[in-house]
């Protein structure tokens, strides 16, 4: 089963962009997902527990290496075309 989200993340730092920045980076050195990239959020598509599994991990890689921040998710079934 497919699954496509989108994510926001909100470091609670005054310095966020290299914490929104890393975890992009992260998620993009996984080539099975597509990845797409604009101003608002970052959005994900492709096997189901793939993408919780590779939210999950690089989440909590950015925790560990930056601290707090909150991140808000929509999660759709399906795979919907992300336009780059």
């Amino acid at each position: 089963m497919k699954l496509t989200a989108e994510l926001s993340l909100y470091p609670l730092q005054d310095e966020y962009i290299p914490v929104i920045q890393g975890f992009i980076d992260r998620l993009r050195e996984h080539g099975d997902l597509v990845i797409v990239t604009n101003a608002m959020s970052t959005q994900i598509c492709g096997d189901f527990d793939r993408v919780f599994a590779i939210v999950r991990q690089e989440l909590k890689a950015n925790f560990e290496q930056f601290g707090k921040q909150v991140l808000v998710c929509k999660f759709i079934p399906g795979e919907l075309e992300l336009r780059r």
